[in-house]
């Protein structure tokens, strides 16, 4: 079967996925190998990172690109397998690694970040078949999206928090993604508007990643504020639930 333009673009993001882990590992096995302690170098997190920040961005116009221009019929297959790889496996292997050279808990530090990675892994395997057996909404995913919840889990990673109150922030955007939190999809403005979050994330990266004065501050920032606007919708639900006056009982006749 020919692989349409969209398909591509589908296997850049599963291609982007597989250098990012391959990436942290290498980083990894070469800081163990010399007896390093602590987290890893920045440069080699940095490129990880800004790996998946490109899957991202294929993924957001995959679709965008079948709906104009057609798409094969492997098109959802590949796109939930990449999905898994670049959006599941990655972050998860984020957290272990994390987990791993972070403080001195020894084992159980391990256990937990191990833990927090298997709910991150299953969650995205979870929401993707769920994705796949609804009829599709025009304007709302079910769920927090799983390339969100993957920047979600790195940002939290990237901004180091004890071991214990990290693997508790993981399991909480693990939750939102198999929950039925409906996040809108980014559609029209909105997609770039999500296209310049990722190139503007790219660029605070890279000033992290180089030292440059500032940098630590505009990382923390973003991710601060990614995971604020990634709660910000449930939040907003709960309060207009509680707000909302109930229905008034029905008259008897």
């Amino acid at each position: 079967m020919r692989l349409a333009l969209a398909d591509y673009l589908t296997l850049g993001n599963a291609l982007c996925g597989f250098m990012a882990v391959w990436q942290l590992a290498a980083a990894q096995s070469a800081h163990v190998a010399a007896g390093g302690e602590g987290p890893l170098e920045r440069g080699a997190v940095a490129a990880a990172v800004a790996l998946l920040l490109v899957a991202a961005g294929c993924d957001l116009f995959d679709g965008r690109v079948a709906r104009r221009l057609g798409g094969s019929g492997m098109g959802a297959e590949l796109d939930n397998l990449a999905d898994v790889i670049s959006f599941g496996f990655a972050p998860a292997f984020f957290v272990v690694a994390w987990g791993t050279l972070a403080g001195d808990g020894g084992v159980l530090h391990r256990a937990v970040a191990l833990a927090a990675a298997a709910a991150v892994l299953l969650a995205v395997v979870v929401r993707l078949a769920r994705f796949s057996c609804q009829a599709p909404d025009s304007s709302t995913f079910t769920g927090l999206p799983s390339p969100f919840g993957a920047m979600a889990v790195i940002t939290v990673v990237l901004l180091d928090p004890p071991v214990y109150a990290g693997a508790a922030a993981v399991a909480v955007v693990a939750w939102l993604m198999v929950s039925r939190v409906a996040y809108p999809k980014p559609r029209g403005r909105l997609a770039y508007a999500v296209l310049g979050w990722i190139v503007v994330s790219a660029g605070c990266l890279t000033a992290w990643a180089l030292d440059a004065p500032g940098g630590g501050l505009l990382l923390y920032s973003g991710g601060g504020l990614l995971l604020c606007l990634v709660l910000a919708v449930p939040v907003h639900l709960v309060a207009a639930r509680r707000h909302t006056p109930a229905p008034a009982p029905a008259k008897s006749p």
